[in-house]
């Protein structure tokens, strides 16, 4: 299976997969035109789309692909995303015959109720859930339903690799040095962004394990995220760790 992160709008990704016979699903297409382009250039046939949440940034291309290309919609349920031909829920299993491949469902609310993350061929696909050193903001669920969500990610194993939606790895870093800046895995994995980002590629997708060392969302149990949530009077409540930190971000800039 060949993966392609296809920027889209400001700072998406649709994730493109593909395999050698020219079969592929997007996932999140909120542009068709950047995806016909995707496929009109690699000579690939889309057979199926699969989305994380309804934001409009991750479906809004859906509709016009549909108009060009007879496939089945797979979604969370959730009556706001139209066209969906497929509903899925947590704990499902979907098995695709072109391209040969299976996920699992996960349900991980928090950025929005219903929202759901993709999980096989060794990929994570998790929308606005998780992205490279930062989670999605917490617009719809509360800081325990995310922690939870993030809990259930972190135990995948540590080669899956993160396909996250959006390219906010360096201002997520930033953020990140403030909480833990002695992390000197967080410092190796900026200046391995900084030399992608100077190369104009993207920073997905990233190993989990990577994730697990240097990102600040998924570290809530480690001494110095602790000593940081102490310096601003939170204890030994986990969730509200999180919350502190998350709290934090929607303020930096």
């Amino acid at each position: 299976m060949h993966l392609v992160p296809l920027p889209a709008l400001v700072d998406n990704y649709i994730w493109l997969l593909h395999d050698s016979d020219g079969n592929a699903i997007v996932v999140d297409p909120g542009d068709a035109a950047v995806v016909e382009q995707a496929l009109k250039a690699r000579q690939l046939q889309l057979r199926a789309i699969l989305l994380t949440h309804h934001h409009h940034d991750h479906i809004g291309g859906v509709a016009e692909l549909c108009r060009h290309h007879a496939v089945p919609v797979y979604a969370p349920v959730d009556e706001r995303i139209a066209g969906v031909t497929e509903f899925v829920r947590d704990g499902d299993t979907i098995e695709l015959a072109l391209p040969h491949v299976r996920f699992d469902v996960i349900a991980i609310p928090g950025h929005t109720l219903s929202h759901v993350a993709y999980v096989g061929a060794g990929l994570l696909l998790c929308g606005d859930t998780l992205f490279s050193l930062g989670c999605g903001r917490l617009f719809e669920g509360s800081p325990a339903q995310m922690l939870a969500s993030l809990d259930r990610l972190s135990a995948l194993p540590g080669e899956t690799l993160v396909c996250g939606g959006h390219e906010y790895t360096e201002a997520n870093g930033r953020f990140a040095l403030t909480v833990e800046p002695e992390n000197l895995k967080l410092h190796h994995r900026l200046q391995e962004v900084a030399v992608l980002r100077r190369q104009l590629r993207p920073t997905l997708p990233v190993a989990l394990a990577d994730e697990l060392a240097a990102n600040p969302f998924l570290r809530v149990d480690t001494d110095a995220v602790a000593a940081w949530c102490l310096q601003r009077g939170i204890y030994n409540d986990r969730v509200a760790r999180f919350a502190a930190v998350r709290e934090a971000k929607d303020g930096f800039h």
